[in-house]
């Protein structure tokens, strides 16, 4: 009995610290893991902010305009190339002009993907462009008739209203004599007005000018807020009726 007993406990030792030295090995390993995870993250976070960045020469060539308050230079990443590919959410494609941030949500104004600015996303969210052509940024005002017919625009104040104009400026609705639509195409030396409305939050006419694309369909965008309005309300319906 003994002699089984000295056996068996002469088998264990070694099993044993087999064992052990296995579960080492993953704890090990899982920590190597999280190492190299959080090293590839901050190498990603750094390549991000290199493809968002606008080029000192840009930034240059219209210092003067940027010394103006509510201006900037940004630059869109292509959603369809960069987006659940960088860690910031949206890819870059995205951006608000009140938080003045790529990161997608709480009120994102504008998005680029194939080749195409939108406007009015997800939720209470509306949105539409006119086109001005290729009129210099400076010169654009709120006198400006395509600027003006966007100012004018009164925002519907209830959840039916915002849903059937959402699906409206998908087609275009009549702004006057203009036509504006939540989606237009991206073309570089072409100016455009965005009225962007984000219910509860923020409500902003914008001005921009696509600068340039570059050779990965990302695209530099001069701008200038020409109105702030007051964030407008709306009555939503009550579904737990």
């Amino acid at each position: 009995m003994t002699h089984s007993r000295l056996l068996i406990a002469t088998l264990a030792f070694p099993l044993t610290l087999f064992c052990f030295s296995s579960a080492s090995a993953q704890t090990n390993d899982h920590a190597q893991a999280v190492t190299e995870f959080e090293d590839l993250l901050g190498k990603m976070k750094a390549l991000e902010n290199r493809l968002l960045v606008v080029s000192a020469e840009d930034k240059a060539a219209f210092a003067d305009f940027l010394k103006q308050p509510d201006t900037g230079l940004i630059r869109l990443l292509p959603r369809e190339k960069y987006d659940m590919k960088l860690p910031i959410s949206g890819g870059g494609a995205f951006y608000s002009f009140k938080r003045l941030t790529h990161e997608y949500g709480h009120g994102s104004d504008i998005g680029l993907e194939k080749g195409k600015f939108s406007s009015g996303f997800a939720g209470f969210n509306l949105g539409f462009f006119i086109s001005l052509g290729d009129l210099p940024l400076e010169a654009v005002t709120l006198e400006n008739a395509g600027c003006n017919a966007l100012a004018e625009y009164q925002a519907p104040s209830t959840e039916a209203e915002i849903r059937a104009q959402q699906r409206q400026t998908h087609q275009g609705i009549k702004l006057g004599e203009f036509t504006a639509t939540s989606y237009s195409p991206a073309k570089a030396g072409t100016t455009y007005a965005l009225r962007s409305i984000y219910f509860d939050v923020s409500d902003v006419l914008v001005a921009f000018r696509v600068i340039r694309q570059d050779q990965d369909g990302s695209m530099v965008l001069l701008w200038k807020t020409l109105n702030k309005f007051p964030a407008p309300t709306a009555t939503r319906e009550n579904r737990s009726q």
